[in-house]
């Protein structure tokens, strides 16, 4: 069922009309196979990437001057949350892409904006973001990936050596956002570098074999003695924790948005199922019991809708947001364990077979409680707020 959607401007929904034709024409025709065909072996949907991008679907909430769309975060999340009901390795691909600008658009100079963000807006590039290390997952002060000045040149370059894990879209990236060392300060000691590809000092890990989001290729990337330019340090030598936090929000908010989206379509299955399958005589959807569930699946996505646009409206009003990004992430993650778990049980045992899709949804949830901070770790970051 079509979501009704608001916008703070009319663009908005020729933008979401755009998107669903997309979403209908070439993603949902395309997921099922791709998903198995990428848990075989690697798989990486460029096509579609490319698609998202030409469309002007990957640039949405960045600045028109360089080639964004100039959109308010509340449109750019309601076009993920229609991807994530259609793909969701593609829209979690899309949020990450987001993410990996999201530190020049904010903190990179006129000159850095004016060098990088054309590319990555163009919709030729995808961007990683590469935060995590096997041992610095929660714990991102304890990354020991380290970026040192190089003695060649004019002393402004850097080299970087390390290893970064469980990093979205490695192998297939155009660039990487990445933080690295740059002192032992426990509070400033990390930096924010962008990290073109192609590097002979760069390479990657086997893609890790995964529970879900097979089309969400994941590995390692290892760095040794990566060449950086000055130019391409964000921000300030040992600003990255603070970069790194902040951008963490915003991301926070993608994953809720594509887990939105994931719950409602696995909701939309369950519901047309209920409609169609008979039991002693009848629709099982006119038992009070099933009907009852698909009510509290309903509440449930609304709720997790409700949270995430709350905490973009703010966002968009340059108001403090942090919070309620965390409520908006933990919200719509565990709404969509909780949903795509029901409609498995609402299909019954085809539910549990890879003939339905709220099967590979299901699997797909999960990981939604883990990634761009666990959901635990939110619970931390709202009691904090709770009992300043």
């Amino acid at each position: 069922m079509p979501v009704t959607r608001l916008f703070p401007t009319d663009e908005g929904h020729d933008l979401i009309e755009l998107t669903r034709e997309i979403c209908d024409k070439e993603l949902r025709p395309k997921v099922d196979e791709a998903e198995r065909a990428a848990a075989e072996g690697e798989a990486f949907p460029t096509d579609i990437f490319r698609t998202l991008g030409r469309a002007g679907l990957l640039s949405l909430a960045h600045p028109e001057e360089y080639g964004g769309g100039g959109q308010p975060y509340e449109t750019y999340l309601q076009v993920v949350e229609e991807i994530g009901a259609a793909w969701m390795s593609v829209a979690v691909g899309v949020s990450v892409h987001s993410l990996t600008a999201w530190p020049v658009t904010t903190y990179g100079t006129d000159e850095q904006k004016a060098a990088l963000l054309p590319g990555m807006l163009s919709g030729e590039q995808l961007g990683a973001y590469a935060l995590s290390e096997p041992l610095a997952g929660s714990d991102v002060g304890s990354m020991t990936t380290r970026a040192t000045r190089s003695d060649e040149g004019d002393g402004t370059a850097y080299a970087i050596k390390g290893r970064k894990a469980w990093i979205s879209h490695a192998g297939h990236a155009d660039y990487y956002t990445t933080f690295a060392r740059t002192s032992d300060d426990a509070g400033r000691g990390i930096s924010c570098f962008i990290v073109p590809a192609g590097s002979d000092a760069m390479s990657f890990g086997q893609p890790e074999k995964k529970m879900g989001l097979h089309c969400d290729t994941v590995r390692e990337v290892i760095f040794d003695g990566v060449p950086v330019e000055g130019a391409n340090r964000i921000g300030d030598e040992g600003q990255g924790m603070a970069i790194a936090l902040a951008a963490l929000d915003a991301g926070r908010l993608g994953i809720a948005a594509a887990a939105t989206g994931l719950a409602q379509s696995a909701l939309d299955v369950a519901a047309a199922y209920a409609k169609e399958r008979q039991q002693f005589g009848r629709a099982i959807a006119s038992n009070q019991g099933l009907a009852f569930l698909l009510a509290d699946m309903d509440v449930a996505v609304s709720g997790a809708r409700a949270a995430y646009l709350h905490a973009a409206r703010l966002k968009d009003a340059g108001r403090p947001f942090s919070r309620e990004a965390a409520v908006a992430k933990l919200l719509a993650t565990d709404a969509a364990m909780k949903v795509t778990t029901d409609a498995v049980q609402v299909l019954g045992g085809a539910g549990y077979t890879a003939d339905f899709p709220v099967e590979r949804m299901f699997r797909e949830a999960k990981v939604t409680q883990i990634f761009e901070g666990t959901n635990q770790i939110q619970r931390l970051v709202i009691s904090r707020h709770v009992l300043r």
